[in-house]
């Protein structure tokens, strides 16, 4: 080979590797390409997705109120399985579970994940240490938070708020939707007066928020019993652990209380009511707080489960229906019983209104991915519920939505599919919720 054409030799080969070079380096860098598109098509969509977060008592002492929690996320999530749209635009949805375990170190625990760790876009709380423990929080980071399914008055007081300063107390970030103590008095007065009694009550609470609203002589219980002539026997405040209460019989039996009322979970009655009947205590008319919201708390107590009478949150007869399915709460109640085997229960009502509420905030949100927008949207809301209204805006008590509440008595049932039914016996607060019956004594069911 000449020099000439040696010289035309390795000018092509250089060309070509070149070429190869080139090529190879194309296709590295097509696949950064893709890849790099890839990351900002997921970074897009982490942004694009609505992330709520959810806190409720699946174990521990409250568990029977957060018993329908995994059933009714498992609807909502075939609801929101499309996204959920704002403004002609839809976002996914990513729904961030936990369980509290009844405990307030777990609920501090838990709600610091979903706002610091989780980040969520919004936080709704079925629970009441999940409330108090995520509303201080939620406030200094600015998430918005919506909670449910314990009395507004407990919540404010949890979260600093005095008896003199309930109405006004406002947070800027943390919003409550339920009934407060004064209404759930109201019922009790009005259920009491409708039959003929000493008119002395016994009354005891558990040591909590709620109970220490119940008790106040200017807003709760105490203060309704004073304003309508009835006499009150104090038993006191009791622990969580607590499992003797013969000292509040003792005291009720001599100061001749014909009524028992308060605030107690069902194990507390259950043990109560065991020693009542031992040391031969039987009052006329029970009407406990907290204890007999669940058919499976009268089925536990036997055939003395009979006229246990209790606060209403919601059944299956108040006419409203959900804003996400359109189902009434007839229809509602019975895809639980059908599905489960097992007779409703008050919270599912909530566990279903609580993502209602959500929702129908972030939908509604200028921009539901703005935190500031959504609490916009909160404190402007009006939404009606599978438990009826939902009015934050213009509500005369800041940061709170009222919603209805009745009064009712457990009754054996004559025929169907469970024991007992629970029977409406005063609409005092809530006119619209058709009443069934008047109060019945125990020892006219006896």
């Amino acid at each position: 080979m000449s020099l000439h054409d040696r010289g035309r030799f390795d000018r092509t080969l250089r060309v070509c590797m070149t070429r190869r070079r080139f090529l190879r380096a194309g296709v590295r860098g097509g696949a950064a390409a893709v890849n790099v598109l890839a990351l900002v098509r997921v970074a897009r969509s982490q942004m694009r997705t609505l992330k709520v977060g959810y806190i409720a008592a699946l174990s521990g002492v409250r568990a029977n109120f957060g018993e329908t929690t995994p059933w009714a996320i498992e609807r909502i999530r075939t609801v929101i399985k499309n996204g959920l749209r704002n403004n002609g635009t839809s976002y996914p949805v990513e729904l961030v579970t936990r369980d509290n375990q009844s405990d307030p170190a777990r609920s501090s625990l838990v709600a610091s994940e979903l706002i610091l760790r989780e980040r969520c876009d919004l936080i709704l709380c079925f629970d009441s240490d999940a409330a108090a423990a995520t509303g201080e929080l939620a406030d200094a980071r600015r998430v918005p938070t919506i909670s449910t399914n314990f009395p507004w008055t407990g919540w404010k007081l949890s979260r600093g708020a005095t008896q003199g300063d309930l109405v006004e107390k406002s947070f800027p970030y943390t919003f409550h939707v339920f009934w407060g103590v004064n209404e759930l008095a109201r019922n009790f007065l009005a259920m009491w007066n409708n039959v003929a009694t000493n008119k002395v009550a016994g009354t005891f609470y558990l040591d909590s928020s709620t109970g220490r609203a119940l008790s106040s002589q200017k807003l709760g219980l105490g203060w309704a019993m004073a304003q309508n002539g009835y006499r009150e026997v104090q038993g006191g405040f009791f622990k969580m652990a607590t499992d003797d209460f013969s000292n509040q019989i003792t005291v009720f039996k001599n100061g001749n209380a014909q009524i028992v009322s308060g605030s107690a979970l069902p194990t507390h009655w259950a043990t109560f009511w065991n020693e009542a009947a031992q040391a031969g205590y039987n009052p006329e008319v029970c009407t406990m707080a907290g204890a007999f919201l669940f058919a499976s708390a009268a089925m536990a107590l036997g055939p003395r489960g009979d006229g246990m009478s209790t606060e209403v949150w919601w059944t299956p007869r108040f006419p409203y229906r959900s804003s996400l399915t359109s189902q009434t709460a007839r229809e509602l109640a019975d895809e639980w019983e059908t599905t489960t085997g097992r007779q409703w229960t008050q919270p599912i009502g909530y566990s279903h209104a609580i993502w209602e509420v959500g929702f129908a905030a972030l939908a509604s949100a200028a921009d539901p991915k703005d935190r500031d927008a959504v609490r916009h949207a909160i404190s402007d809301l009006n939404v009606d519920t599978i438990v009826g209204p939902v009015k934050f805006k213009d509500s005369p008590i800041k940061n709170v939505a009222l919603t209805s509440l009745a009064g009712g008595q457990w009754r054996r049932a004559k025929n169907g599919r469970f024991p007992y039914a629970l029977v409406i016996v005063s609409n005092a607060t809530a006119p619209q919720i058709p009443a069934e019956a008047p109060l019945k004594l125990l020892s006219q069911l006896a």
